[in-house]
């Protein structure tokens, strides 16, 4: 069993109620679909445990509910529950709009307090040295308004290059029209970037536009398979850094009820190509969670030795998202007292 978050590499609490899940405090599992997760107190965003050992721990966990967890809250299909030091969330027959928001909507809502926070520190900030400006006479009224006006904007890109770094891929690929060598991909291109179709129904690659050429379709960079989905989801974590309301968490929800599965839903979002800035809000969090979501269940599809090797790759993953990218002690003690994880 892992012992960090996959999304953020925060290292799970310990608990003594669990014999064969002894890692992490927040845990949901769904009993009928035999899915067992644990919650990540840092992100709130839940790590699929490895399928080999799953099974002992629901059943253990199933247990543990029904003899001694007390209910705290209840919808139709979910219960929240607290056993000890435990709290447990219970799936039962949940829709995804319902399932979405225990799953993400908390996690975007969290960022989105964080946001606001930030802004206002920001501003707080900016307020200082606007009047401390004032006090000493070295402050125009155009260094006062370049201040107050993008104090709050400067924390929170600074909050967000501290959690992501500056680039969402390295590598090194070659355009085939120019020969031009990609080696990044900076975050601050990331609205430019195409979402196309791959040939698996439901996945998707990445273009970049060749800098020297132009060429794009036929050329520039492209991105396929697990490069191209694991690349995707530090995008949109990074351009969803800001958050997302409750009320538009469940209507992106919705846009994949609608659309049938997470898998056609991407198809439907991206059509024939469609670049990342184009889309709107709401279709943007569909997409995070559909991407998600589709991930997710090719975990559940592979065969076991493939299956150990995803989960190792995907802890690399966290790892880098979370704190390698900003290997400076200074930076790193920094970033988590921005982000609240001390």
């Amino acid at each position: 069993m892992y012992t960090r978050c996959l999304v953020c590499a925060t290292a799970f609490e310990s608990n003594e109620q669990l014999e064969h899940l002894p890692n992490g405090k927040r845990l949901a599992f769904d009993p009928g679909r035999g899915r067992l997760w644990i919650v990540c107190r840092a992100c709130r965003r839940w790590s699929l445990t490895p399928i080999e050992e799953r099974w002992e721990a629901l059943e253990e966990l199933e247990k543990l509910t029904r003899d001694k967890a007390r209910l705290l809250s209840q919808t139709d299909n979910i219960a929240l529950l607290r056993a000890g030091d435990l709290e447990i969330v219970r799936v039962g027959r949940a829709k995804l709009t319902e399932e979405a928001w225990w799953r993400y909507g908390r996690e975007l809502a969290s960022r989105r307090q964080k946001w606001n926070k930030l802004g206002f520190a920001g501003t707080f900030a900016a307020g200082a040295v606007l009047l401390g400006g004032w006090a000493t006479g070295g402050m125009t009224f155009f260094g006062a308004w370049l201040i107050l006006g993008h104090g709050g904007d400067t924390v929170r890109d600074g909050a967000r290059w501290l959690r992501f770094g500056s680039s969402a891929w390295h590598g090194d690929h070659v355009c085939e029209s120019c020969g031009y060598r990609f080696v990044r991909i900076p975050f601050r291109d990331r609205s430019t970037l195409g979402l196309m179709p791959a040939d698996e129904p439901g996945k998707l690659e990445l273009a970049a536009r060749c800098p020297r050429c132009g060429a794009y379709r036929d050329g520039g960079l492209r991105l396929r398979g697990m490069e191209a989905d694991r690349t995707l989801r530090k995008v949109l974590a990074y351009h969803h850094f800001a958050g997302a309301s409750e009320r538009r968490v469940i209507s992106a929800a919705r846009l994949i009820e609608e659309a049938g599965s997470p898998q056609d839903l991407t198809r439907i979002v991206v059509k024939d190509g469609r670049r990342l800035g184009d889309l709107q809000r709401t279709g943007g969090i569909a997409l995070e969670i559909a991407v998600n979501e589709a991930s997710e269940q090719h975990l559940l599809e592979l065969e076991l030795a493939e299956l150990e090797a995803h989960w190792r790759r995907e802890e690399e993953l966290a790892a880098i998202v979370d704190g390698e990218l900003t290997p400076l002690p200074v930076l790193e003690s920094l970033r988590r007292k921005v982000t609240g994880r001390d």
